[in-house]
């Protein structure tokens, strides 16, 4: 609030450069409650300015902050697929969905699933691997923001 309230001079802009491009980024921070649950934050664009925000505590406590990554994308995904839905229902049928991620282990479980488990990642349960199944179908696209793109 207090940046807020210091910057109300500055407009908030919004900018739809690409109606086709819808930009995800999701993140969760790890153990960050009390409880020790994780924390998941999700922002949507088009362009310019975040269109739809969620954020939420995760349901779960989380072993790593890979699982962490994934039970968070896996919980932000109905609105993904929906947001998705909602533009293809309106006439927009090439639409394809970018979601951006920093962890480059949990990015690599998204893409290739069982493929990428490990000693460390083979207690995640099963039904977070419907990332890898809507990825494998074209539905999202998965991609690394930063220098080092995963295989």
């Amino acid at each position: 609030m207090k940046y807020l309230c210091d910057n109300q001079p500055m407009p908030l802009t919004l900018e739809a450069s690409d109606i086709n491009e819808v930009k995800w980024w999701v993140d969760a921070s790890y153990a960050v409650h009390p409880n020790m649950r994780s924390h998941t934050g999700g922002i949507m664009t088009l362009g310019s300015g975040g269109v739809y925000a969620v954020f939420a505590k995760s349901k779960l406590n989380t072993r790593s902050s890979t699982e962490s990554e994934l039970v968070g994308l896996h919980d932000v995904m109905p609105q993904i697929l929906w947001t998705r839905s909602f533009l293809k229902s309106q006439g927009y049928e090439n639409s394809i969905t970018i979601v951006g991620q920093d962890n480059q282990s949990a990015m690599l479980l998204e893409k290739h699933a069982r493929a990428s488990i490990s000693k460390w990642t083979h207690h995640i349960d099963i039904h977070y691997f419907f990332i890898a199944d809507r990825i494998s179908s074209g539905d999202l696209e998965v991609k690394w923001e930063g220098n080092n793109q995963p295989k």
